[in-house]
């Protein structure tokens, strides 16, 4: 009787540690896109809880865009997360863009201790399998924080100064856009002041108004940027 009892707690225990990366997240919503529409470029948003309450918060600009963003975030992932499963959220929809917004989590140690070389290593594995496969990036800053509500203590502030130096020299090194939201977001302490985030992280709709222009300039000018390098017919 006992093998039988084990026999039935083992699905139990395996499905609790199912989907740890968030592989499933958009598998549904993946396989019903189909494929880009003609004059409305695709852009995928890769990223966390920032990119995930995007749509959410102002559904508006998106659907009055003249690119086709596809959100692709997931509410507390690391940059390794986002690799993992960047083929099947990236590569898989063919997007003519797409735009990597990662780190904050990997500052707030959510899977394990930050370590600025390999967050910058998978951000760099990211922009890499994009280029073969003949996508252009936008690597983004990582947006001001001062203290995480949920990890008290880590200063981040100064940590996410350093990843942003370090993305925006790949950036350069590769030729890629980089899009530095920071810079347009920070207050004096080098965080988001109260009037754009209640929390110190998430930007409520006043951050993301901040943050909209911004991604629409850097789209358009790494469209246009493809297109003059496009060899002529």
């Amino acid at each position: 009787m006992l093998l039988v009892l084990c026999s039935y707690a083992l699905p139990a225990a395996a499905q609790a540690v199912v989907d740890r990366d968030g592989l499933t997240r958009y598998a549904a919503a993946n396989n019903l896109l189909g494929t880009s529409r003609p004059g409305k470029p695709r852009v995928v948003l890769l990223g966390n809880s920032i990119t995930d309450s995007w749509p959410k918060a102002d559904s508006a600009f998106f659907a009055g865009s003249r690119n086709e963003y596809i959100g692709r975030g997931i509410s507390g992932q690391t940059s390794p997360q986002m690799l993992v499963r960047f083929r099947q959220d990236v590569l898989g929809l063919h997007p003519q863009v797409v735009v990597i917004l990662a780190g904050i989590n990997d500052i707030a140690e959510n899977t394990g201790p930050y370590d600025p070389a390999a967050t910058l290593n998978n951000i760099k594995s990211m922009t890499e399998l994009a280029q073969a496969h003949g996508i252009r990036v936008i690597l983004c800053s990582v947006l001001p924080a001062y203290d995480f509500p949920w990890r008290k203590g880590l200063a981040p502030a100064s940590k996410v100064l350093a990843l942003n130096g370090l993305i925006k020299a790949y950036a350069a090194q590769q030729r890629v856009s980089y899009l530095d939201y920071h810079a347009s977001m920070a207050d004096s302490r080098q965080g988001l002041p109260p009037a754009l985030s209640k929390d110190e992280v998430h930007p409520t709709l006043a951050g993301y108004r901040i943050m909209e222009p911004l991604l629409e300039q850097a789209v358009a000018a790494t469209l246009k940027e493809k297109q003059n390098h496009s060899p002529s017919h």
